[in-house]
Parts: C-alpha cells; structure tokens; sequence
C-alpha cells in the first residue's frame, strides 16, 4: 500500500515495485486511488485505469501536472535496487520518478496551512507507451474534457530536471516507387522499382533539416528513411518499392504544412500518410509559466520528441515537460534515476505551487 508520507525517494521505489505495463496498470491505479481518497482536500475522480485529484479552493489559476503509470515491458529490472545515489528499475526514470513527485504533492500541499496560491488538478494515466486511442489523456479528453481544463500543465516526463518546451511534431509517409515487373532472367524487359527508390535516398541524403527558433527555443527538425519494403520472390524484377519517412517537424508547422512539405520533398513520387500527431508550441509565455521557471531554475530547452504535452495544446492548455528522470535511459534494462533529482524536482515543484 502506497504510504504518501513517506520520503519521495522511497515512494518511488514502492511505485515501481507495483508492475505496471500498459494495459495493465490496474494494481497501481488502484493505490493511487486510494491513496488519494483517504486526503480530505483532494476530490478524486476516475476513468479507467486514470485517476484525477483536484484542489478546490477557488483560486483564480488551475494548474494541472500529470504523469503516467504505465511502463514499457520489464526486461529482468525488477524489483528496484538502490546503487549508491542512484535507483534501478523499470519505469524509474520514465517516469515512475515523476509520478512520485505529483503524489508526494497531492498529499503534501494541502489546502490548509500554509495554501498554495493557485488550485492544482494531478492526473495519474494509462497506456501512454502504446498506441495512441488507448492513451488515457485521448480517453479523458473525449469523456471528460472538464477534468483537463487547467490554465497551464506540467508533464513529468523524463527532461533530467530541465524544463523542455512543448514537442516536436511527427508524421510517416510512405513514398512509393512503380516499375515493370518481369523474369530476373530478362531483366531488360522490367523496370526494377527497387533500383529507382535510388532518388528518393538521394534526396534524403541532401536534404538540410531545419533548425528554427520558436518562441524562443530552438527546434532541430528531422526527415528521414525508417524502413524499405519491396521485392517479390528470388527470381523476379519488383514492380513497386515502397520507402517509409518520418519527419520530425517544429511547432511553427501544422500538421497539414508538415504534409505539404513533405510531398514538396518528394515532389513526382507517389507520397500517402500513415500516421501523423502535431507539434506544441513551447507553452512559456504564460505569466503562470513564468512562475514556473523561476521556481525551477535553468534554462529551458526545445522537446526534440513527442510527448503528451501536444494533447494539452490541442485542449488550448500550454504546457511543458518537466521531471527528474533521463531521458536518455527510457526503456533501457538498466534503466535508474538519480536519488538527489527526484528530491530537487519535489522542492522545485513545491516552491512552485506557492509562488
């Protein structure tokens, strides 16, 4: 049973001793359910494997901070173990760490005593690391919009305990390439499409990827091949190839500018889109943001990624990532989180919600 009192280090290790997987958050969601229930000044709500808590108090500003429960497939990594200054396991740095923060909050930044200045909605969601309709955030926001309304949001997303603004865009396109189909004996009577993907590579290769400042950020945009498919059998020429891009996009583009730039790209091929999710824009020039980044400190940088901060935006919610684990170690089996961070990333926050 999760014991909310306890210091943020140990309540990390205790959450991610409680396996997680997506789709299988149950366990966990429940301790935070009623973890969260026994506090008299939260009102706590549910949607699934989701759980909200909100403060009340009539403020003029909401702010919401949100974190995820689920975690990628374990790979040997549990139980946790302590390493000196560092905690071992799955989800500790994505982003167990940071949940245990937003819990240690809930608990801990009550409504009476000494009141935070502004009323706090924590949501604790599911299915974050699979496919998108299953995301709790999508769930919620389609279901309940009125539990996700905040005048800004924090994301305790792995950024090392540096604030990262809003995320890049991303979308997959296939490009594809036709040709004429015949005996690899008599080749000279086909036209092989794996051969001519050959300018479709050479554009990639040239391709200069742009690196432009938003709302004060810098953003490094990316296109690239991610996958090649074609052929038919040993012995004969293919009549089609199929080349697989993903392009990486800032916040200044829509989703619909992103397509259009890529079928400039590709200009002459056959390009369709697979999939595609929007950028957010930074989400720093709220006077509440402010706030936020003079609590914690630093110098914010771009979100080379995307993460759920956009599902935010799309709700006209600015929002930023923030959370003490790396996240270069994300989904690593031995995957850890600094003790020291965890504990600076809670003082951060609390300090935060005060202001």
């Amino acid at each position: 049973m999760l014991d909310l009192t306890q210091d943020v280090r140990d309540l990390t290790a205790a959450i991610v001793d409680i396996e997680s997987v997506s789709g299988a958050e149950k366990a966990l969601a429940d301790e935070v359910e009623r973890a969260l229930t026994a506090l008299p000044h939260l009102k706590v709500t549910r949607s699934g494997e989701t759980v909200v808590a909100r403060t009340e108090q009539g403020h003029a500003e909401r702010v919401l901070i949100a974190g995820h429960l689920d975690t990628v497939p374990l790979a040997g990594n549990l139980p946790s173990r302590v390493e000196g200054d560092l905690l071992y396991g799955c989800g500790t740095s994505d982003m167990k760490a940071g949940v245990a923060v937003a819990l240690r909050l809930a608990a801990t930044v009550p409504a009476t005593g000494p009141a935070p200045v502004r009323d706090v909605t924590y949501v604790f969601y599911d299915c974050e690391e699979i496919e998108a309709e299953r995301n709790g955030l999508t769930r919620v926001a389609r279901e309940h919009p009125d539990w996700l309304e905040a005048d800004f949001a924090v994301l305790m997303e792995p950024t090392d305990g540096v604030i990262e603004g809003g995320c890049q865009g991303t979308l997959r396109a296939e490009v594809t390439v036709t040709g004429r189909r015949s005996h690899s004996a008599r080749s000279w009577f086909g036209v092989n499409a794996i051969h001519g993907i050959e300018p479709v590579l050479a554009r990639l290769n040239a391709y200069e990827a742009r690196r432009p400042v938003v709302d004060g950020l810098e953003y490094h945009e990316g296109l690239n091949a991610v996958g090649v498919r074609g052929g038919v059998a040993g012995n004969v020429i293919p009549d089609v190839c199929v080349v697989t891009v993903n392009y990486r996009f800032a916040p200044d583009l829509t989703l619909e500018a992103a397509q259009e730039h890529v079928r400039e790209v590709f200009d002459g091929f056959a390009v369709s889109f697979t999939d595609g999710a929007p950028a957010a824009r930074p989400g720093l020039t709220h006077p509440v943001a402010a706030a936020f980044t003079a609590a914690v400190g630093g110098t914010p940088r771009a979100k080379l990624g995307w993460t759920d901060v956009a599902r935010f935006s799309a709700l006209g919610v600015p929002a930023v990532n923030y959370g003490p684990g790396d996240p270069n170690l994300a989904h690593q089996q031995g995957e850890y989180v600094s003790l020291p961070k965890i504990v600076e990333s809670e003082r951060a926050m609390r300090n935060w919600l005060h202001m």
